[in-house]
């Protein structure tokens, strides 16, 4: 599983600088200075996805925790909520600079997307570190 969350890791990285450049070059090109949240995909997937994994990873090895019956299923799980969360600012930021004043319903809408991801990224973070403290206390 370390290798897993190696290259879980590695992903992140790349797709956090390509946001990061994404985010100056469409803002430059489409001559926007205002504030936008394209602008916090990028920490997103360098702390909650890089930094996550390769903390992961280090616990994988002192501890062995992803023996744990379902660590698999809430992995992907808190993948699936971090892309949602992206997602979500994503289309955020995009509607920030493109739109002046998008629709209640689309304002709405884009707000649920990011708030879904964070609910799901949130609860898996929680159970994985339910099992992470099980097994470390087996550990002693």
């Amino acid at each position: 599983m370390s290798k897993r969350y190696a290259n879980f890791a590695f992903i992140y990285a790349i797709a956090a600088m390509a946001f990061g450049v994404f985010y100056r070059e469409f803002t430059k090109f489409n001559g926007f200075t205002g504030d936008t949240r394209l602008s916090v995909i990028h920490t997103h997937y360098f702390l909650l996805g890089m930094v996550f994994f390769l903390i992961l990873m280090l616990i994988e090895k002192n501890f062995a925790f992803s023996a744990e019956k379902n660590v698999g299923k809430f992995i992907l799980t808190y993948n699936v909520g971090l892309n949602i969360t992206a997602i979500g600012f994503l289309i955020r930021g995009l509607t920030q600079v493109l739109a002046d004043n998008p629709e209640k319903a689309l304002d709405a809408s884009i707000a649920g997307i990011s708030g879904t991801g964070h609910i799901v990224m949130g609860v898996s973070l929680g159970v994985l570190l339910f099992k992470i403290r099980r097994v470390a206390a087996n550990n002693k």
